[in-house]
């Protein structure tokens, strides 16, 4: 197949207005409602963190229509938007926000270390939220996840065959700019993280190059600081590398994935995340969301040392969850799509995989049209 190749130029300093427009829209998993809270944790990640969290909501009659949460780097930023579960609406009541930020607060701070950074955030509803994930990327890099990020200072040359991330920083001092170069693994929403970094950083992007061909992406940019300053210290250079391997890195998936299509109701994301807790399992990514009746999601779990989880263990958890409504799906590579299967028993009782279509991979698919703006790298 040939391969893509996109390039666009700017003369002004102002973001295309497709581009602000993808930046900043609203779009949320299933449909969720702006009307709803939106609660924002970031901190030092842990085995069960994401059932403690669900457990203190539903303790607290709080009723979760989506929740959103990134792994990496041993740090989390979770979104999760929740509702009154008796009045079926908005928090609006201060004394009732202030209970539900007070007892979330002692849930994350629980085992926390000298020094460690948490943040709890309740937001009230608001119609011009930023998109969930790109307000992801905007909690993780304000928490700092990229400090243990390695990016080439350009003396790695070894691009070919590699599928490591590798990030190279240049100054062009003629025009001012600094020259961004990026090769990595391709994927669905490669741009959009990207531009996410570039854009959170105060970067503005003047002139880009995007390619791919086979299972590899690479991306030129031509970029200048937005205040117009032309500091280009080593540092400054070291800390743009590791953010963009960040912002890469972080919607990658890890361990098995699991689809979840099952009936709405009250403690739901609490029962899930207590049945992976109980049966050792961790969480390193979560997608869920509601609309009407039904709740559909998608977990990506390892075991408690961060290696695949047992196909075994995924059995028992399927049989307590409800073997109709969960589908597993094999993560290489980083890639959450690359295959699927769904766990079952043949006669004599042994775990096996089969090749089976998911509603959830279905369903789930409406949650990245919004990448097509970007023209997501694709070969």
């Amino acid at each position: 197949m040939r391969p893509l190749f996109f390039t666009f130029n700017r003369r002004r300093g102002e973001i295309p207005k497709e581009l602000q427009t993808c930046l900043t829209r609203d779009v949320k998993p299933c449909h969720v409602s702006t009307e709803h809270t939106a609660l924002e944790t970031t901190g030092r990640d842990r085995p069960g963190l994401m059932s403690e969290i669900s457990a203190a909501l539903y303790e607290l009659r709080c009723h979760v229509t989506a929740a959103v949460a990134w792994t990496h780097n041993a740090r989390v930023a979770c979104i999760i938007h929740i509702e009154d579960g008796l009045m079926r609406g908005p928090i609006m009541a201060s004394k009732k926000l202030a209970q539900v930020h007070e007892k979330l607060e002692s849930v994350v701070e629980a085992h926390h270390e000298s020094g460690e950074r948490w943040s709890v955030r309740l937001t009230a509803p608001a119609v011009g939220r930023t998109h969930t994930e790109r307000r992801l990327h905007q909690l993780m890099y304000a928490d700092r996840d990229y400090k243990q990020c390695q990016g080439s200072d350009g003396s790695c040359r070894q691009w070919n065959g590699c599928t490591n991330t590798h990030v190279t920083i240049e100054a062009c001092r003629e025009k001012g700019y600094l020259v961004v170069n990026i090769r990595c693994r391709d994927r669905t929403k490669l741009l959009f993280d990207t531009v996410c970094a570039l854009t959170d950083m105060q970067y503005v992007v003047f002139h880009a190059a995007i390619s791919s061909k086979g299972t590899m992406a690479d991306q030129e940019y031509f970029i200048r600081r937005q205040d117009g300053c032309s500091s280009n210290t080593q540092s400054e250079r070291e800390k743009l590398a590791q953010c963009l391997i960040a912002a890469i890195e972080r919607r990658e998936s890890h361990g098995l994935r699991l689809d979840i299509c099952t009936q709405n109701k009250m403690g739901l994301l609490s029962d899930v995340t207590r049945v992976f807790r109980e049966n050792g399992l961790s969480i390193t990514r979560v997608e869920i969301g509601t609309q009407g009746e039904r709740a559909t999601g998608t977990f990506h779990v390892t075991d408690a040392s961060g290696h695949e989880a047992d196909l075994r263990t995924v059995e028992l958890v399927r049989q307590e969850i409800g073997g109709s409504v969960l589908r597993v799906y094999r993560s290489p590579n980083g890639t959450s799509r690359a295959s699927s299967s769904s766990i079952s028993r043949n006669s004599s009782g042994e775990v096996e995989e089969r090749a089976k279509f998911s509603l959830g991979n279905l369903l789930w698919s409406q949650l990245e049209r919004f990448s097509e703006n970007f023209g997501f790298i694709k070969s």
